[in-house]
């Protein structure tokens, strides 16, 4: 049975990474995709689906109700991607990321109880959870209690407590997925991965924060777009799903080691610069309730999943060649020694 899906944020890296999956995927829905087009959202990424019969773009502010509103009639699901997501960023302007990922997140809800929406599915950060220590084997689960670190994972976990409550409250059925770090085709050039691969192209060295020894777990993101809908169609109302991509850790060192390699360049194009403040050292996900319930798994290994990355990026200069220009006073002011 077709049903139609209002997705926030389908011109950001994730979002519409699953925009295309959706149409691919389950091809009798209608797809609603309500984006601000910030610095992150990019219409050139959907430009081969944007005259798609059953694909509508709108160009729009989560904090606008009335806009929200509108757009949520006749709407079955909502996906809720939306969000200032850079770290660095919330550094420099944590008002922002408050504005859009715990007040947007409330119109939103406020929308979808307004027009009786049968799921809201709300994706979230492992950010929430904090810092793990390096040493052990420690791992976020669903029972790990939030301690966020940064203004933007303190405005995530913000937005994961106003969906609970709305679903405790006023009975709005919802689901939550909390991620680790994405990773794949059309990711902004500012992140680690695309911005080693993009480096290395234009013959610049990799910036690495620190020591590079924080470790992280990378999910690469068509994987993510697939737990996204295992959990809908199967998932329990109510509940919050860890998603990851990973069984065993990588420091970002030795993740940057793994692109030179692919790439066949060396460790002289390292480049360790000033740590960033509060940087976390470590996030590690336990995604087994995932498998446990739900029978998803992780399509590719971390090596296969960056090899069709670098792929990706080699083949698409135009796209994120214009990305980096744009973005050039920030790079330098980013990744200064």
């Amino acid at each position: 049975m077709s049903q139609t899906l209002l997705i926030t944020g389908g011109a950001g890296f994730i979002g519409s990474n699953f925009v295309h999956y959706w149409i691919k995927n389950h091809p009798e829905d209608t797809i609603i995709n309500l984006d601000l087009l910030t610095y992150a959202g990019n219409l050139t990424t959907l430009r081969d689906i944007e005259t798609h019969p059953t694909y509508k773009f709108v160009q729009g502010d989560i904090c606008d109700g009335e806009l929200v509103n509108t757009l949520m009639h006749g709407v079955d699901v909502v996906v809720h991607f939306a969000a200032e997501t850079h770290v660095d960023r919330s550094i420099t302007n944590p008002a922002g990321f408050v504005r859009t990922n715990v007040l947007g997140t409330q119109v939103l809800l406020q929308a979808a109880l307004n027009n009786k929406i049968k799921r809201f599915h709300h994706i979230s950060t492992d950010e929430v959870f904090g810092s793990l220590p390096l040493e052990g084997d420690q791992k976020f689960t669903t029972a790990t209690p939030y301690d966020p670190r940064s203004p933007y994972s303190a405005s995530k976990a913000g937005s994961d407590h106003l969906v609970r409550a709305y679903g405790e409250t006023f009975g709005l059925n919802f689901t939550i997925t909390n991620c680790s770090n994405n990773y794949g085709e059309y990711h902004f050039p500012e992140k680690l991965i695309p911005l080693a691969v993009t480096n290395l192209l234009e013959g610049k060295k990799v910036p690495v924060y620190g020591d590079g020894l924080n470790v992280r777990d990378w999910l690469y993101v068509q994987d993510h777009c697939s737990a996204i809908d295992a959990v809908l169609s199967r998932g329990r109302a109510g509940e919050t799903y860890l998603v990851g991509g990973m069984v065993k850790d990588v420091s970002n060192l030795e993740l940057v080691k793994m692109i030179l390699k692919i790439m066949g360049k060396d460790e002289s194009e390292i480049e360790f610069v000033k740590d960033r403040p509060g940087h976390d050292r470590k996030y590690s996900v336990d995604w087994s309730k995932l498998n446990q319930e739900l029978g998803w798994q992780p399509s590719v290994t971390l090596e296969e999943g960056l090899a069709k990355t670098v792929a990706w990026y080699q083949n698409n200069e135009t796209w994120w060649k214009p990305l980096k220009e744009q973005n050039q006073q920030y790079f330098a002011q980013q990744y200064a020694k």
